[in-house]
């Protein structure tokens, strides 16, 4: 194996693991208060968790995305860091905009803003993980987020048991995080990578929040669709029904990061490619990918059905098997959103933002409708929740598989001219 296969390994194996540890870190924080404190505990931590998760969006604005696959290389990593810490700002003012708003109590209050801090934090991580990436370094990036996950599940864990306060173990979580990103990611990785010689220029930051716009709409707006049934549950329904919807969707996420896996480490090779102008390269890497997802879909959907009810509730200590059908549909349908995601990479790779904007803001708009008349004005509940997130997703993979095959179609077409 010659050292550039060594290196690609390595990075795939690390960043798997890291951001599998850290993705999964919000399924451990829901079994813990699950266990520790109560379900209804339980319902407040689950919307409050996708609530900063939507903020996270704003945080992230563009993404590693766009700052890996930058061919010109004309922005420097000083721009991107200066930019970052302007949108994690504006998350935490969003954030706080939608709590005067919505006047939650007291104690939910206080949830949903350690948790958006929390993930602010990982957000601005996310930028020096960048860094890392175009340096061919990823492996760091993939060691951070392992520790940071680790850690930070054992700490939440402690300190909930110890204080069975959850505002107490966010807080915890909070601050590990401020010191592994200070510590590791900052003073012993980056602080070397970036050019200290370039200032900061305002005109490059100012270019990524314009330039960038639609991929940050497109973000948000797919978190969003993702948690639409939430926000309906939030307004119609009980903290408890906003727990169990919670269980049953959480299995569904593995789709997501089990894409991020397989496509994070080809990012630069798509990039290569597309520099290189060879189109059809890129149509064949992922096609492969998108058959290895819908494979392990079609296993995650019969384990789902065989085993799901009963092990979420060995986990969760809540019988479950109610919710059979539930489960396996809504993890079918994120094979649906699994596929749209892998037609983004290559679309946002290529350079196609604007057209992905009139898909997502068609699915929000689908996705706002249809779950709030499903599961509040017609009564349907939970199942509403499910029939509304699988509608919406599969719709949306229906618009983007036909607008990347044109655009791709077309692309070819002006390379050969």
């Amino acid at each position: 194996m010659n050292s550039e296969k060594k290196a690609f390994l390595k990075n795939f194996i690390w960043n798997s693991l890291g951001t599998g540890i850290n993705s999964f870190n919000s399924l451990f924080f829901l079994i813990i208060v699950t266990r520790v404190n109560d379900i209804q505990t339980a319902g407040i931590f689950s919307i409050a968790y996708a609530t900063a998760t939507i903020l996270y969006t704003l945080a992230m604005y563009s993404g590693r995305l766009c700052q890996v696959t930058d061919i010109e290389n004309k922005i420097k990593d000083k721009d991107y860091i200066a930019n970052r810490f302007i949108t994690c700002m504006l998350m935490l003012i969003g954030g706080a905009g939608f709590l005067i708003f919505k006047q939650y109590s007291e104690f939910k209050t206080t949830i949903f803003a350690l948790l958006a801090i929390f993930k602010g934090l990982e957000a601005f991580s996310d930028i020096l993980y960048g860094v890392m990436q175009k340096n061919d370094i990823l492996y760091k990036s993939g060691q951070s987020l392992s520790l940071k996950g680790f850690v930070g599940i054992a700490l939440f864990l402690i300190v909930d048991l110890i204080t069975k306060d959850l505002r107490l173990a966010c807080l915890a979580v909070i601050i590990i995080n401020v010191v592994i990103l200070a510590v590791y990611d900052y003073f012993i990785v980056t602080r070397k990578l970036i050019d200290n010689t370039n200032k900061v220029n305002i005109k490059n930051v100012l270019q990524i929040l314009k330039s960038e716009f639609f991929v940050f709409v497109n973000s948000f707006a797919g978190i969003y669709i993702l948690n639409a049934p939430k926000y309906a549950i939030d307004s119609y329904l009980t903290e408890d029904i906003q727990a169990i919807y919670g269980y049953i969707m959480m299995p569904a996420t593995v789709m997501t990061l089990f894409t991020q896996f397989i496509v994070m480490p080809f990012l630069g090779k798509l990039k290569d490619m597309y520099e290189r102008k060879e189109l059809k390269e890129i149509e064949k890497v992922t096609f492969k990918i998108k058959l290895i997802v819908i494979a392990f879909g079609g296993f995650a959907v019969l384990a789902a059905f065989l085993l799901g009810p009963e092990f979420l509730g060995l986990i969760y200590g809540i019988d479950l098997k109610a919710y059979r059908m539930n489960l396996c549909v809504i993890i079918g349908s994120y094979i649906f959103y699994a596929i749209s995601y892998i037609n983004l990479v290559t679309l946002t790779t290529i350079r196609h933002t604007f057209v992905q904007f009139v898909i997502y803001v068609i699915s929000m708009i689908i996705a706002f409708i249809g779950s709030n008349v499903l599961v509040g004005n017609l009564g349907f509940g939970i199942n509403g929740a499910t029939f509304s997130c699988t509608t919406t997703l599969a719709l949306q993979f229906i618009m983007y598989t036909v607008v990347t095959k044109i655009i791709m179609h077309k692309e070819q077409k002006n390379i050969l001219k």
